[in-house]
Parts: structure tokens; sequence; C-alpha cells
């Protein structure tokens, strides 16, 4: 079995997507962003979503992936590529590592700069406290905390209640917007809470031990 056999057979996922073509740049350049933001992970272009190889319609389809990390991606996404024959078809596999210049930017459907994170098989759009922590993470600043009753709420209440969501956070606490992405952007920073995102909600819990 090849090697994009065997990656097919795996399915998709947090770092691997199909892609049956790419037909506009704007649109893969989700991916590509939500993979440099995240973990890293491969994009196979020509093969479709049930795992069935198709082929590329042309080589156009790599100049519109080069386009889509170079123009619509903010800051530009770097990826390698290769190319896989398979009798008359062809698989792109566009190896897309995790970025040290995140957060990524792509445009979406509304012609608005997004950032995205790659949750499964999802590109999710990332949220202002995700974007703190990516800006903080390559500012590399010391973290300092003032342990006051807001800090100690959290906690307290993330070990009684496993998970917060953000507006929770903010009405139980009485705190503002911005006192709450402070207080939970320092503490994801410093390891002691995490940032879970799902298709339906993003909350924060403490972070488990690996």
């Amino acid at each position: 079995m090849s090697h994009i056999e065997l990656l097919i057979k795996q399915g998709e996922g947090q770092k691997l997507d199909f892609k049956f073509e790419i037909s506009d740049s704007r649109k893969i350049a989700k991916s590509i962003v939500a993979f440099a933001n995240t973990n890293g992970g491969r994009l196979l272009i020509g093969v479709k979503d049930n795992g069935k190889i198709a082929g590329i319609r042309s080589d156009e389809e790599f100049y519109m992936a080069q386009s889509a990390a170079n123009f619509f991606s903010k800051p530009k996404v770097f990826f390698d590529v290769k190319r896989w024959d398979f009798g008359k078809k062809t698989v792109l596999e566009i190896i897309i590592p995790e970025s040290e210049e995140k957060p990524h930017l792509a445009k979406n459907e509304e012609n608005k700069w997004k950032s995205y994170r790659r949750v499964n098989d999802q590109n999710i759009v990332a949220n202002n406290i995700q974007l703190q922590v990516w800006k903080k993470e390559k500012n590399r600043k010391p973290i300092k905390i003032k342990y006051s009753r807001k800090e100690e709420f959290l906690l307290q209440f993330l070990e009684q209640n496993n998970f917060i969501t953000f507006l929770k956070f903010c009405k139980f606490a009485q705190i503002s917007k911005k006192q709450a992405e402070q207080i939970l952007t320092d503490f994801i920073l410093l390891d002691i809470i995490e940032i879970i995102f799902t298709d339906k909600k993003i909350y924060y819990q403490l972070k488990t031990s690996n």
C-alpha cells in the first residue's frame, strides 16, 4: 500500500483533509491557515471526501494552492508539495507545518480576514482569547498575575464544575469582558487552563496532564 493510500485509510481528521479539487484559492486558504495555526497537517488534492482517488484536473491547482498561501493568507504560509501518480491520476500532497508566525488569517465568504484553528476535521474561527494567546506567545514577555478574588473564583469553579464558558466567567465573577480575556489568556499561557474548541462552543478547563 502506497504512502497516499495509507493516509487516505486514516480518514480526514485533525491533521488531514481531502479536497476533490481546488476551484477557489480563497476557500483553500482557510484550510491552509487552520493547519498552520494548529498542529500542521496535510491536504490531499484530487481525493474525494469518501477517500476515492479522482486525481487533479490540471497543474493549475498547484498554483491556486500557492496563491492561497501567498495572497489569501496573512502573513503568507509556507508549505511543501509532493506529486503522486496513480496511473493517469495525480494526487498533490500539500504539507503544511505548524507555523511560528501565527496567527495566520484567511479571507472568509464576506471578504473579511479571520483566523482559523483545526478542530478534528473542521476549520473553526479562532476567538479573541486564542488570538491574544498567539500574540503573547510570539512576544515572549514574562506573564505576571495578580492573584485576586477573580482568579481564585475561576480556579475554584473549574475544580468543581470541570469547565466554564467565557460569558459565564464574566457573569459569575462579575467582571468585564476585558478583564476576563486577560485572566483566561494569562492562565492559558501559564499552562494552568486550556481552551477547548468544538463545532458548537468554546470553553475552558483546567489543563490536563499529558
